[in-house]
This record gives structure tokens, sequence and C-alpha cells, in this order.
């Protein structure tokens, strides 16, 4: 990858609703050439696909709550069952293996406190969890900001 790779990725970050020559006017590229970097791209796995960022307060989704999880167990098995567990929860957005204090912190958004009862619920009725705590958003300062490229 070189700076016009970079250049690409930056645009379409910013804007992945760009045509290609608005892409390639953009990068200073002919259309062509741009079509054939965003072919390697998406081949190579950098690109994977394109979505719209939604606005969450719009639809209602007030609420987001980064939940931290301590559990005893780290077999395989276990771990593939909790994974698959928690991937069913559509509120979950965000789901990381992380060091220190905990094993696990998600980033749950939904409606409001009654909501995120409901998601504690089912997070908690098929795995045993040694802990799960709930931070509450008050203010999203920045959120789903472009990668650092």
């Amino acid at each position: 990858m070189d700076h016009i790779d970079h250049k690409i990725l930056r645009a379409l970050q910013q804007d992945a609703s760009l045509s290609q020559r608005e892409l390639a006017d953009r990068v200073g590229l002919s259309q062509n050439a741009c079509w054939r970097r965003l072919k390697t791209l998406t081949d190579t796995g950098v690109l994977q696909g394109s979505t719209a960022r939604v606005n969450r307060e719009k639809l209602g989704l007030d609420l987001v709550v980064f939940v931290m999880l301590r559990t005893r167990h780290h077999s395989a098995e276990w771990l593939q069952t909790f994974r698959r567990h928690v991937l069913t929860i559509h509120e979950v957005v965000d789901f990381h293996r992380i060091g220190g204090d905990y094993d696990y912190q998600l980033k749950v958004v939904t409606q409001d406190m009654a909501s995120y009862d409901k998601v504690y619920q089912r997070l908690i009725e098929k795995v045993e969890l040694d802990s799960v705590t709930s931070y509450f958003a008050m203010e999203a300062i920045a959120e789903a900001r472009p990668l650092p490229i």
C-alpha cells in the first residue's frame, strides 16, 4: 500500500457513497486506475464492504452501556459457547476480549434502562460469568471515528 491507497481509504472513511469518478478525482487518479486500486484493496481484505452510519438518537436508541465482564472459565469450549451467545444479542454492537482486570468488554446500544435490563438478563441466562459491571455513557463525544491512516 502506498500514499494513494491511504488517500483512497481516508476518502472512503469520510464518505463511502462517493462515486468512482468522484473518488478518482479526489485522489488524483483516472477512473480506471482508481477502480483497479479499489479492486485490489477489496481482494486483499483491506476494504470489507461499505455501510451507512445511522444516527442512533434519531431512532430512539438513547442508552449506550459499556459492559465489563469477568469469568473464571477460559476453555476453548466455553469461549465458543460464550461468543456464539453474545453474538445473538443484537444490541451488542462491539465485543472485545481484553487484558487487565476484566476479560471482555461489550458496547450495548438500546432505548432505555428497561431495554438494557432485558439485554442483561439475556446475557447472563446461558453462560456463567464471575462479574458484570455496567458503565452508562452520559455523552458521546466522538463515535465511529475513522481509522488513523
